[in-house]
């Protein structure tokens, strides 16, 4: 019996626990990274080490795969096209990848759709933010080079004319930047959909992500205390916008709850995501599973939630470099901690795993994610 060989172009943890996914189902994956040390490169066998922005590099890295699909986004968008063209299976495809490695076209073709966003506009210079400014009421507002940036990078507030003529080296390098106004909002929320090339879509409940200096710290999962028709509008948004941009594959829609009650969408991710983590161990059918279904065009998996809460902690790094020693404590306090370690030398600050935990009572379950994950990276010792 022939199983299918999964290419998958990125060796970060998304990769890792991608791979991870596929093996009960016996599917091959073939990996596309940047070093032989990178988190995913170091579990899967088939590791081709190469720059994912040649089009030889891919090309010669397809010709061993049933399908292509994304750690990340940052492949350029006219090698997709050319490897599309030569009859490469690329989910989610660049039609639809590009509203996620482009933010200028992804709030563009959302405010076509009718899709709730922040007020924006694509800005030339410093001028032409204060410009801005005034036509959504005036500073504060938020700055994002539409290409690349993550986890808070490539992403400025800016108070004031002089902040703003402050921050010049996206426009000094010709780098296209959004403005967009800040929202203002009273907590943020991520809703995760799957979709499958032949239209099937399953739903997971809508979460609470909470930032920490622009880096995802914890899940809550369903999100606390939001209202049942909310909750159902930003499923329903999710799905929606999967269909119209044609997704195939795992779409995590970032969110902003306002103050009055409403909500806007703030980024789009076409891959497994940080706010989806928690399902690993939380939901029947895990983001990482239903993905690899999802652009092996299989049945998708159940997204129901196992237990009635569910929290993931980031752990980042700090001045501790070897963690393993913590695994007696966090393992001996608390039997059902899931951990789930990503192979990255620890440097302050870098995501280098996460935990999860589940149970009835909601604060007992994050006190349990947060005591792990503080434990871990040494910010607690007891």
């Amino acid at each position: 019996m022939t199983f299918p060989v999964v290419g998958m172009v990125g060796g970060g943890q998304l990769a890792r626990m991608t791979h991870e996914a596929g093996i009960p189902l016996g599917i091959r994956f073939r990996l596309l990274s940047d070093t032989p040390q990178d988190s995913a490169a170091q579990v899967v066998q088939d590791v081709v080490v190469g720059d994912y922005r040649d089009l030889d590099t891919l090309r010669g890295f397809a010709r061993g795969c049933d399908v292509i699909t994304f750690d990340h986004e940052h492949v350029p968008t006219e090698h997709l096209r050319a490897l599309e063209a030569e009859g490469v299976a690329v989910r989610p495809g660049p039609d639809a990848l590009v509203h996620a490695q482009d933010k200028g076209v992804m709030r563009a073709r959302l405010t076509e759709l009718g899709v709730p966003c922040p007020r924006h506009r694509i800005v030339a210079d410093p001028a032409d933010v204060e410009r801005f400014a005034a036509e959504v009421g005036g500073f504060p507002v938020v700055l994002k080079t539409v290409r690349g940036g993550y986890d808070g990078k490539g992403v400025w507030v800016v108070d004031s004319a002089a902040e703003a003529a402050a921050t010049t080296a996206p426009f000094l390098a010709g780098v296209a930047v959004l403005a967009e106004e800040k929202v203002a909002f009273t907590r943020e929320l991520a809703a995760n959909v799957v979709r499958s090339p032949h239209g099937q879509a399953v739903a997971y409940p809508v979460v609470e992500s909470v930032q920490v200096d622009g880096v995802c710290d914890t899940v809550i999962a369903p999100a606390p205390g939001l209202a049942d028709e909310l909750g159902l509008a930003a499923q329903q948004l999710a799905l929606r916008v999967a269909k119209e941009l044609g997704v195939v594959g795992h779409l995590a829609v970032e969110l902003f709850e306002t103050v009055d009650g409403r909500v806007l969408v703030n980024e789009l991710a076409m891959r497994p995501h940080n706010s989806g983590h928690w399902t690993q161990d939380g939901a029947v059918t895990s983001q990482f599973a239903n993905h690899v279904r999802a652009v092996l065009d299989l049945p998708l998996g159940d997204p129901r939630p196992r237990a009635p809460w569910t929290v993931m902690a980031n752990v980042l790094g700090g001045d501790f470099p070897d963690m393993y020693p913590a695994y007696l404590h966090c393992m001996a306090h608390d039997p059902r901690l899931k951990i789930h370690m990503y192979g990255k030398d620890v440097k302050p600050g870098r995501k280098v795993g996460h935990v999860n935990t589940y149970g009835d009572d909601l604060a007992d379950v994050r006190e349990r994610a947060r005591h792990a994950a503080d434990y871990l990276r040494g910010v607690i010792t007891e």
